[in-house]
């Protein structure tokens, strides 16, 4: 179990393709007498079903509220929103076949197509095969983060960011959480893809995606994680991400009514980090953007960037 923040309880609150991602960058103000800025660039992974441009809709307040939180410490946050790349169908949507069962089975869709038939705006990160107890897809979404990471790190470089353009840390939300813990671990030195609990050919089968987010952010490890209503991946090919425990500083941030993520697989995630924070708001399966619960992850985040920064100084 991690340590709890309590806070006071508050009320809850056309689409690119998986290759594109938005960014969202405060403009760059010169001014000679400004104390010095450090961008803090945060990868931010949208859950199942989502896409990265609805998942920035959904947290703009957030943007806002962890940009001018972090100001005074002159920390200056760049997102990247990316889109995971596997398209969902109608039916892999969450409730779709009850509310075929009561439409009726000839439900028709634009253009003459069924409901099931037409491609959506809906993306995953990997895809759950219950019967083979594995996700598949894993490396597809791996891979895609790593193009997004490095395409980003190299548009820093070109811009003279301070610490080369590399990421700095993730925020994930659901499914994206999920992944948000996975990055973590995989970027952590000293990690392997070898435990007790896997095989040599199940190693294998992620040293690529792992070789491929390192080389992305320059073999640099992120310096926190934020998840909302995450998860811990369970197939076994994957416990190398949890043994031993993620080093990266995590805030886990629950909802005490989420219905969608059962506590037990977000506890699950809590239990396999070192040292976690967790957060519980009065709410369901959702990002809460009400300042009262995004000051905690401000200042989550300023903390975890100024500890790294001193201690590349010793």
């Amino acid at each position: 179990m991690g340590d709890a923040i309590a806070t006071p309880p508050s009320e809850p609150s056309a689409h690119p393709p998986p290759q594109q991602q938005q960014q969202q960058r405060p403009p760059k103000k010169k001014n000679a007498a400004a104390p010095a800025k450090k961008e803090v660039r945060i990868l931010m992974l949208h859950g199942y079903t989502q896409s990265g441009p609805l998942f920035r809709a959904k947290t703009r307040a957030l943007e806002k509220l962890l940009a001018k939180a972090l100001a005074p410490a002159g920390l200056v946050p760049a997102l990247l929103y990316p889109t995971a790349p596997t398209r969902l169908s109608a039916r892999d949507i969450p409730g779709f076949d009850a509310f075929r069962r009561s439409s009726g089975d000839d439900q028709q869709g634009e253009e003459g197509g069924t409901v099931e038939e037409e491609e959506m705006d809906a993306w995953a990160w990997f895809r759950h095969d219950r019967a083979a107890g594995r996700y598949k897809l894993v490396e597809e979404g791996m891979v895609s983060l790593a193009k997004g990471i490095s395409e980003w790190k190299e548009e820093g470089v070109a811009e003279g960011e301070e610490g080369g353009g590399v990421v700095d840390g993730v925020l994930g939300f659901s499914q994206g959480g999920c992944v948000a813990g996975m990055l973590a671990a995989a970027l952590e030195e000293g990690r392997t893809t070898t435990t007790t609990t896997t095989t040599g050919e199940e190693a294998k089968e992620h040293e690529g995606w792992v070789r491929a987010v390192r080389e992305a952010n320059g073999g640099r490890p992120l310096k926190f994680a934020v998840v909302y209503s995450g998860f811990w991946a369970t197939p076994a090919d994957l416990g190398w991400l949890y043994e031993p425990k993620i080093r990266t500083p995590t805030l886990h941030v629950l909802g005490s009514l989420d219905t969608v993520v059962e506590e037990s697989r977000s506890q699950g995630l809590v239990e396999r980090c070192e040292d976690p924070l967790v957060l519980t708001h009065p709410g369901g399966h959702y990002v809460p953007v009400n300042k009262e619960w995004v000051m905690p992850v401000a200042g989550f985040i300023k903390k975890c960037v100024e500890s790294a920064a001193d201690a590349t100084k010793l």
